[in-house]
């Protein structure tokens, strides 16, 4: 019998029934195009439209009189059309609509109609409206509310519950979307995997949670989903937080199921690393190096996160593990997002092993094919030890002899199925071990549900000689003032970085864009050489930029955000950012970490646009009061969330809906048992949960 699927969604049979699992354009006034479009919001069966859940909820049970609104709070307004009228606010056509009540008069205004709307708002008429009323030049006025007209108010009831307002993409509207949910909660009622008992969890159930919490009924409910107190998200909050553990951990015994080789002498390879050193190792490294060799003993892969702060010597880490893994006879690797980065890792891992009698091999994209060729020839006979590169080693045609070991930085560049995919690389029966870095501290109770299947090891100490970078605030007008003392100090034989937000002029942004600011620098400082760096520039041009800042060629170099991670130039120790406001703090924090390198003074200037929002003084305050990576981390989670933190969605971690790391912290520890204990005596159940809030459990099944 022929059969059809859509994306992700259980295939169904001419005549079959539809249910949980099948895919959602088989929904009532669905079909394959509205399909496509929930793909793009990751629900591809109609149980995932059910856990796609509210981003909060608009009150419109209740009209508020036209006199009595205030101005930034959502309303909904009834009153009668008094004139509707289409004329130009400026150069735009707009249909300008007046209602009004007993209280008062309220200005619609439209920039966006068509004929058929116009015609409906005949005056005379009555409509419902519901926006943002804000000051206007006649009074109160709201811009394209949500609205429905009738000829008598009697048919334009309010609404009997709370309405939810969901996360959209282009072609799919609120109204749609709840129609939608409606008819998956009916086909819910039908089925009872969602009123399975899950052992550790709280009641309501989940059938009976999601009604709350898509269709709240009585005023108690509304006010503690309001609140985000109400039992049915605790509920559900719980089961996610749950969901991501046993994934988590899931992918972590899949990975130790298969023996690793066993790495011993660490400790002879760090002492060999530190006689050839210039420096020493700090109490913090050689702490988190013991935890690394405990781990190399054990014939099981290492999964350790090691976290440390902007020059707090990670890279000595890594050195000391792939020097292990080499003297052993085996080989290492390193992965780097960037080639920036992975050439400056092969540059200075070459140069402290080089004493030591080893060679590190490079691959990345930019390599002619002869050298690409070369190089994969050696991996894979086992000629090279070390190899520093890029994601480019995920490739099939990258083939190791015997890999015993593999580096990762910047792990949040990383998606975790990215990472996974180079423990095949290993050689036969054997997984190689894996130690992650990241520069970008994470505070321990977000690292405890976002890595809950790595060992976390912390270094939380700078070298010594290292000089303190001096932060100030400093608002645009004195740009200048500014420009004059840069000119100043780079004369005397500083360097500096000039940090811009965009690459091109928006007349929507008050950024200044990287290529205008080094034309104005050019201009207001002749006699400086001032490079320029941009994304858009060919990988060629962009090194060549900074080799010759690196050399000194260059005194001032304007760069985009490009430059965060990787690059390491001793001499530089002032550090300009434009629009720091619109940054967040750990993007501002890896800028900053790019001066005070050297044993140079350091200084770092936050130019900002005036005024201030609260979010953005909050942060240019935090950057100027602590130098501490976690203390930033921790102030940028409570600020902005985990979502932003991270930088970008990673593949195999949950995008939050409900649960915040901060808020839920104390729920970890319990939750972690309970996965093991799921895992142990009810893996059936662990795999429905995580189909239920990730999808595709096979993926973390077969990792």
């Amino acid at each position: 019998m022929a059969t059809a699927r859509s994306q992700g969604g259980a295939p169904k049979s001419a005549g079959a029934a539809v249910g949980l699992h099948s895919a959602v354009q088989y929904l009532r006034g669905a079909g394959p195009y509205l399909g496509g479009v929930l793909h793009g919001l990751g629900i591809e069966t109609i149980q995932d439209l059910l856990f796609h859940l509210p981003l909060r909820y608009e009150d419109r049970r209740q009209a508020v009189p036209i006199g009595q609104l205030k101005g930034g709070e959502d309303a909904l307004v009834l009153g009668r059309i008094g004139a509707a009228a289409v004329g130009f606010t400026g150069k735009r056509r707009t249909l300008r609509v007046s209602i009004e009540d007993a209280s008062g008069s309220l200005l619609l205004r439209f920039f966006h109609f068509n004929e058929a709307q116009r015609t409906a708002l005949q005056p005379g008429r009555w409509l419902r409206a519901y926006g943002s009323p804000r000051g206007g030049v006649g009074g109160m006025e709201m811009v394209h509310p949500e609205y429905r007209v009738a000829e008598r108010a009697e048919d334009l009831p309010t609404e009997a519950r709370l309405t939810p307002i969901y996360p959209l993409t282009a072609g799919l509207s609120q109204t749609k979307l709840r129609g939608l949910i409606q008819q998956a909660l009916e086909l819910a009622a039908r089925d009872r995997s969602l009123l399975l008992n899950l052992p550790g969890l709280p009641l309501p159930d989940s059938l009976s949670a999601l009604r709350l919490i898509h269709q709240p009924e009585a005023d108690s409910d509304a006010r503690l989903l309001m609140a985000q107190r109400h039992p049915a998200q605790g509920r559900l909050l719980r089961e996610e937080l749950l969901a991501h553990q046993l994934c988590m951990r899931l992918l972590r015994r899949q990975v130790k199921t298969r023996p690793a080789p066993r790495l011993a002498n660490l400790a002879a390879a760090q002492a060999a690393l530190q006689a050839a050193l210039p420096f020493q190792l700090t109490g913090a490294q050689r702490r988190v190096l013991a935890e690394v060799a405990q781990d190399l003993l054990l014939q099981k892969p290492m999964l350790r996160l090691v976290q440390g702060d902007v020059g707090s010597g990670k890279t000595v880490v890594a050195a000391v593990a792939l020097l292990t893994a080499a003297r052993a006879g085996y080989q290492a690797a390193l992965m780097a997002p960037t080639e920036l980065l992975a050439e400056q890792h092969a540059v200075n891992l070459g140069r402290w092993l080089a004493p030591l009698g080893l060679s590190v091999a490079f691959l990345a994209g930019k390599l002619k094919k002869s050298q690409k060729d070369t190089a994969l020839a050696a991996i894979a006979a086992g000629e090279v030890s070390l190899v520093v590169g890029t994601h480019a080693m995920f490739q099939q045609n990258v083939a190791f002899a015997k890999l015993a070991l593999v580096v990762v930085d910047e792990q949040h560049r990383f998606g975790v199925q990215q990472r996974l995919a180079l423990r095949d690389k290993g050689p036969a029966g054997l997984s190689p071990h894996q130690l992650i870095m990241s520069a970008t501290p994470i505070p321990r109770t977000l690292a405890q549900t976002l890595y809950a299947d790595l060992d976390v090891s912390v270094i939380d100490e700078l070298p010594p000689g290292r000089t303190p970078i001096t932060t100030v605030a400093l608002v645009n007008e004195r740009r200048p003032e500014l420009t004059a003392r840069i000119g100043e100090a780079c004369r005397q034989g500083k360097q500096a970085y000039w940090v811009c937000t965009l690459i091109e002029d928006s007349d929507e942004l008050e950024a200044q864009a990287a290529e205008t600011t080094a034309a104005q620098l050019r201009a207001a400082l002749p006699e400086l050489h001032i490079g320029l760096v941009h994304g858009r520039m060919k990988p060629t041009e962009k090194e060549a930029q900074m080799a010759a800042f690196k050399d000194g060629r260059t005194q001032l170099l304007v760069a985009t955000t490009v430059i965060e991670v990787g690059v390491d130039v001793p001499n530089a120790s002032i550090m300009v950012i434009e629009n720091a406001e619109r940054l967040g703090l750990a993007q501002l924090h890896q800028l900053r970490g790019r001066v005070g390198r050297g044993a140079v003074e350091s200084q770092c200037v936050l130019l900002y646009q005036p005024p201030l929002g609260q979010l953005g003084r909050a942060r240019l305050d935090t950057l100027r009061r602590t130098t501490d990576g976690f203390e930033i981390a921790q102030k940028d989670l409570e600020l902005r969330g985990p979502g932003e933190l991270l930088g970008r969605r990673q593949t195999g971690v949950i995008g939050l809906k409900l649960a915040d790391p901060q808020r839920d912290a104390p729920l970890i520890p319990e939750l972690q048992q309970l996965a093991d204990q799921w895992l142990d005596s009810q893996p059936e159940l662990a795999r429905l949960l995580i189909r239920r809030w990730v999808g595709d459990v096979e993926k973390y099944a077969q990792v």
